[in-house]
């Protein structure tokens, strides 16, 4: 009894990896190649998987692109939710507060969307997703741009004093985004700039610290008008 249990335990965890593996396969042949130009064969061989496997675990190729654009808004979440209280209802706070907060979840963003080579993979299929309106845009929208850009404006409007659904405090939290997006699109042009071997963490700081700056001063730029 117990070495069967064992045994079934080593066959979902063999099933587990291997669907992992075809899911970041997928992510890496979809954000390079497209969806089209991508065949479920060349994602079981960059998995090293049987191909009926795609079947077994997505129901197929479109299942599986799905599954990509899933598991980015699960990562996402995971990563900015707790630093800027993504879930549940989030408590208004005084000025200063949601400032601090505002930074600490850009912060996080830095330090896996710039220095992580996950992230590059990710940015590359939502890129590929959002050029061809592809499936993947509406459950990236809805589950992490929506929510994510919902929550840095409640967090900008608090620091402010602005409406937090303005055009303009839209306008002012897709641009402070943009900067840390930034640095992973171009970051080949960056590491040449800045004579740097890689972004790591080191450098991730060191962008995040003038990144901090920047949004402390259009805080406060944005918060003068308003007196």
């Amino acid at each position: 009894m117990v070495q069967e249990e064992q045994e079934r335990r080593e066959r979902q965890g063999s099933a587990e990896a291997t669907r992992l593996a075809l899911l970041m396969a997928a992510l890496r042949l979809f954000g390079r190649n497209g969806y089209e130009a991508t065949s479920t064969r060349e994602i079981a061989a960059e998995a090293k998987a049987n191909i009926g496997s795609i079947a077994y675990h997505f129901g197929g190729k479109e299942g599986l692109r799905a599954a990509c654009a899933e598991h980015i808004v699960a990562t996402i979440k995971a990563i900015a939710g707790p630093a800027v209280g993504l879930d549940g209802d989030a408590p208004s706070l005084e000025q200063k507060a949601a400032e601090d907060v505002l930074v600490q979840g850009v912060m996080r963003m830095i330090g896996f969307i710039v220095s992580q080579p996950q992230a590059g993979e990710f940015v590359q299929f939502v890129l590929r997703e959002l050029s061809v309106a592809g499936p993947g845009v509406d459950v990236l929208y809805d589950g992490v741009f929506l929510p994510v850009h919902r929550r840095l404006c409640q967090l900008w409007g608090q620091a402010t004093g602005q409406d937090p659904e303005s055009e303009r405090t839209r306008i002012a939290v897709f641009a402070m985004v943009g900067q840390v997006v930034y640095f992973r699109i171009g970051r080949e042009a960056v590491v040449r700039r800045m004579d740097w071997p890689t972004i790591g963490p080191a450098e991730a700081a060191r962008l995040g610290a003038v990144i901090a700056e920047n949004i402390r001063a259009m805080v406060a730029a944005h918060r003068e008008t308003q007196r």
